[in-house]
């Protein structure tokens, strides 16, 4: 019970600042300034709504018996619940094991990627050596790179090493990525030099100073970071499609995308539930981590 107060009442605080800040701004305008404070919240949350609506629909789907899922007119408030879509579309799939390859590949890439992103970040940000600013820029310039430019070469690379078809070949394409590199670079630059000078001062090695001063101070960017890669490999599709061929070792994304072309092209209340149980661990990560998007936006505009 103390955990659980203890983690709610920052939460709480941050309210009670939001709601004290919104209501002294409101007393502080003017008549003019509050019309357009309240048509900019109509339309915001007009267009929230809006942007919900998929989602809402794709779970109301999901949750509806099958013989209304596609009925007409629409039944926009399902009036029963059912689980039978999901059950066809787990019945006699390994989706577990799916979702098993999704996890570890998500997982594995995001910790691969957090550390060798930050470690190349502090580099780039505090060492100073030759070329440092052309080695990255060059390096982020790669970003300009067709993905699909690389599908061929990466593949015939991971053929060569009798990666296809294992975790590895799934993963080591996404060990390290120019976007990762460029926002850790652009955090670590915040921070103060003279921290890395003090423990250099008192006998601290350059792991010593990395593991004791950036990783902790820089628990925001790799938060960011972290959410940023683990989204975008649980979404993958095209890479793990090409570089696996048994059922076993497919990722939920294609295993189901696979499903939906073989059984599922008819039934959408089960292609909704698919697509729900695939979505559900992006929400979560969201929901709560949301606050960390909004400095995943900002750390690139700060200067160190």
């Amino acid at each position: 019970m103390s955990s659980v107060s203890m983690d709610s009442a920052p939460r709480k605080n941050w309210f009670r600042r939001q709601l004290g800040n919104a209501q002294r701004s409101w007393r502080e305008s003017t008549p003019g300034e509050r019309v357009v404070l309240v048509v900019a919240y109509v339309v915001a949350t007009f267009w929230a709504i809006v942007s919900l609506f998929p989602l809402y629909w794709m779970i109301a789907t999901a949750l509806k018996p099958p013989s209304i899922a596609m009925v007409l007119p629409p039944e926009w408030i399902p009036t029963s619940i059912s689980l039978n879509n999901f059950r066809e579309a787990f019945a006699g799939n390994p989706v577990w094991r799916w979702t098993l390859n999704s996890l570890i590949v998500a997982t594995a890439v995001t910790a691969f990627q957090v550390v060798f992103a930050t470690m190349a970040g502090y580099g780039f940000s505090k060492k100073v050596f030759p070329g440092r600013e052309i080695l990255f820029w060059l390096y982020v310039s790669s970003m300009m790179i067709p993905p699909f430019a690389l599908v061929i070469p990466l593949f015939r690379l991971m053929a060569e090493y009798g990666l296809v078809n294992t975790y590895w070949g799934l993963i080591a394409p996404g060990l390290s990525a120019p976007f990762g590199v460029f926002l850790m670079r652009q955090f670590v630059q915040t921070l103060p030099s003279d921290l890395f000078d003090a423990a250099r001062i008192d006998g601290g090695g350059e792991l010593r100073v990395f593991w004791d001063i950036v990783l902790p101070l820089s628990k925001p960017g790799i938060a960011v970071l972290g959410i940023f890669v683990f989204m975008g490999q649980w979404s993958a599709f095209l890479w793990p499609l090409i570089v696996t061929s048994s059922n076993e070792m497919r990722t939920l994304q294609v295993g189901f995308a696979l499903l939906a072309n073989r059984e599922l092209r008819v039934n959408f209340g089960a292609l909704m539930a698919a697509a729900t149980y695939m979505a559900m661990p992006m929400l979560i990560v969201f929901f709560i981590f949301q606050r960390y998007f909004l400095r995943g936006v900002t750390i690139g505009g700060v200067k160190g």
